[in-house]
C-alpha cells in the first residue's frame, strides 16, 4: 500500500496557536465596539417621557342661597293738584228764599204689611181648652177601616198625625209625623180630618190650636 503525501499548506496544527490567538483577539475588538456603541447612543436613540398631568379634585361645598328682600316700592310721583279756584259773589245766590207752596207733591206712602199680618191668625200650641174630638176617641177609633194590605201583612201600632183645628172645629192640613206603612198613614188621616172637634178656647173666645192624635190599629 503506497504512503499518503502531506502538503505543507494542509498542516493545521502547525499554525493552531495563532490562530486561535488572532480569532480571540478579532473577537474583542468586535465586543468593545459594540459596547461603545450601546454606551453612547445619540439623541435619536433617547426616549423622552413626557410629564403626565395630574388632575386634582376638589370637593365642592354646597352653599346655602340667600334670598334677597325685594326691593322696596318706588315713592309715588307727585300729583299737582290745581287750586281750587276762587268763587266770586257772581257766583254764589246768596238771596234764595223758601215757598212752601213750591214744594212738589209727594207720592203717597206704600201700604202696610200690618193689615195682611192681622189676617193670619196666631195658631196656638197649648191654651186653656184644649179642642176635643165630638165623641171622644172611640169616634175616631170606630170610623178605621183597615186596610187589607195591613191585615194580611199583620201590620200594627199607632200612627201619629198632627194637624190644626180652626175657630169652627174643622181639621186644617192633617200630616203624617209618625207612621206604620201599609196604607195605614193614609187611613188615619181619612179619620181625623173627618172628625169634629170643639174649638180651643183662650180667654173666651175660640182660636186656632195645632195639636197631635194617635190612631191605633190593632188586628183583633
Amino acid at each position: 500500500m503506497p504512503a499518503i503525501r502531506k502538503e505543507e499548506g494542509a498542516d493545521l496544527q502547525k499554525n493552531y496557536r495563532t490562530r486561535v490567538l488572532l480569532g480571540m483577539l478579532a473577537a474583542l475588538v468586535i465586543s468593545i465596539a459594540a459596547f461603545q456603541m450601546n454606551l453612547n447612543p445619540g439623541e435619536r436613540d433617547q426616549i423622552v417621557m413626557q410629564d403626565q398631568e395630574i388632575v386634582e379634585m376638589e370637593e365642592i361645598q354646597q352653599t346655602e342661597q340667600i334670598e334677597e328682600p325685594p326691593p322696596p316700592p318706588r315713592p309715588p310721583v307727585p300729583v299737582e293738584v290745581p287750586d281750587d279756584a276762587e268763587l266770586t259773589d257772581e257766583d254764589l245766590d246768596m238771596d234764595m228764599s223758601f215757598d212752601p207752596d213750591d214744594v212738589p207733591d209727594q207720592p203717597p206712602p206704600p201700604p202696610s204689611d200690618e193689615g195682611e199680618e192681622d189676617d193670619e191668625p196666631e195658631i196656638f200650641e197649648v191654651v186653656e181648652d184644649m179642642p176635643e174630638p165630638v165623641g171622644g176617641m172611640a169616634a175616631i177609633q170606630e170610623k178605621i177601616n183597615y186596610p187589607d194590605i195591613a191585615r194580611r201583612a199583620g201590620v200594627e201600632g199607632r200612627v201619629i198625625v198632627q194637624f190644626v183645628v180652626d175657630e169652627n172645629g174643622n181639621v186644617q192640613n192633617p200630616q203624617v209625623v209618625r207612621g206604620i206603612g201599609a196604607g195605614a198613614d193614609e187611613e188615619a188621616i181619612r179619620v181625623i180630618q173627618e172628625t169634629e172637634f170643639t174649638p180651643g178656647m183662650q180667654r173666651g173666645r175660640p182660636v186656632p190650636v195645632r195639636m197631635s192624635w194617635p190612631v191605633t190599629f190593632r188586628l183583633q
